[in-house]
């Protein structure tokens, strides 16, 4: 699969010259994970992610995640080249704030990268430093691979210099993930079509399967977005009404990690979650007690009909409630 050219966008390494390289031992897996790392090799060898590689200096392992399906994903520990590596510091946009502009508009256009990362072009040099190790040999990548420490910089730095010109406008664009937006209905077409001219002019190829064309309303980085407003997410909504009481601080700190996902979308949230986070608190062990209960079936009730975010309208008068209390600050505007 061709990539986007290199003069526009190549991903660099920088590794701390201070670190020591590190060449892991191999791990070894059952019959049935090693079938999916050599049907894996043999894809990204097809395609020409990956080349076989030798000499090196880095070598990481493989790591088999499961899928909600039951299947693994193969992906490679680079744990040891991202603690050498510098962090970029490329602002990513601010999510909460790319959502709200969306707002307002009557027609959408959701458009996702096909293997977004792997459109991107290793450096030459920082090939080899991508090495992972399986039983069939050693392999780099030639193309960006997920699980190094800056690659959502580098693209983002990408998306926004091939979007300049559209970013704020008519279009807003968060690493791989683009949306085209329309004010009126008649304006929509001519909106895509400038997005499409810049996506084949850089070779930059879209996945069908996670696209959405003319649309008034779309999941978009977890949020429901249409013109009215914003909506919670529906299966991040259903997955806490679903939940049993917590029996362990690990379905505790599972659940507030799934309502910080919901902030925006619980009044009061701190005042709601508080009696979740006391049971967390180091040293005092599991404690589900009868306020904790109450706070998760009250929680629980609350979700059952969500508030709809909308946008103010010009002329609007705000009003800002602080409340300073012991055990917290609030701030809901």
């Amino acid at each position: 699969m061709p990539g986007i050219p290199p003069n526009l966008a190549a991903h660099r390494l920088h590794v701390d010259p201070t670190f020591k390289s590190v060449k892991q031992e191999r791990r070894y897996f059952n019959s049935n994970r090693n079938t999916v790392v050599q049907e894996e090799v043999d894809k990204l060898l097809h395609t020409g992610f990956i080349i076989e590689a030798r000499y090196l200096e880095w070598i990481a392992n493989l790591v088999m995640v499961p899928k909600t399906n039951g299947k693994w994903r193969m992906c490679v520990d680079y744990t040891d080249l991202n603690r050498a590596c510098p962090k970029d510091n490329f602002p990513l946009p601010k999510i909460d704030q790319l959502v709200d502009s969306i707002v307002g508009n009557k027609t959408l256009s959701f458009m996702d990268a096909f293997s977004g990362y792997n459109q991107i072009t290793m450096h030459p040099l920082d090939q080899e430093k991508t090495s992972f190790i399986t039983n069939q040999g050693l392999y780099c990548y030639k193309m960006m691979p997920f699980g190094l420490k800056n690659p959502r910089a580098t693209y983002q730095r990408l998306v926004n210099k091939l979007f300049k010109e559209q970013i704020g406008r008519t279009m807003e664009v968060y690493v791989d993930d683009m949306i085209t937006k329309s004010q009126q209905v008649e304006q929509h077409p001519d909106h895509p079509s400038e997005t499409f001219e810049v996506l084949r002019q850089n070779q930059i190829r879209l996945n069908p399967d996670k696209c959405a064309f003319g649309v008034s309303a779309e999941i978009f980085l977890g949020f429901m977005v249409h013109e009215r407003g914003i909506e919670a997410n529906p299966k991040k909504i259903k997955a806490i009404l679903e939940l049993r009481s917590p029996t362990t601080l690990k379905q505790v700190q599972g659940l507030t990690d799934r309502l910080a996902t919901l902030n925006r979308f619980i009044l009061w949230s701190t005042d709601r979650c508080l009696p979740f986070f006391q049971v967390i608190k180091k040293g005092r062990g599991m404690n589900w007690d009868e306020e904790s209960e109450r706070a998760f079936r009250e929680l629980q009730s609350y979700l059952t009909n969500p508030p709809l975010l909308v946008k103010p309208l010009p002329g609007d008068i705000l009003q800002l409630y602080l409340a300073d209390q012991a055990q917290r600050l609030v701030q809901p505007l």
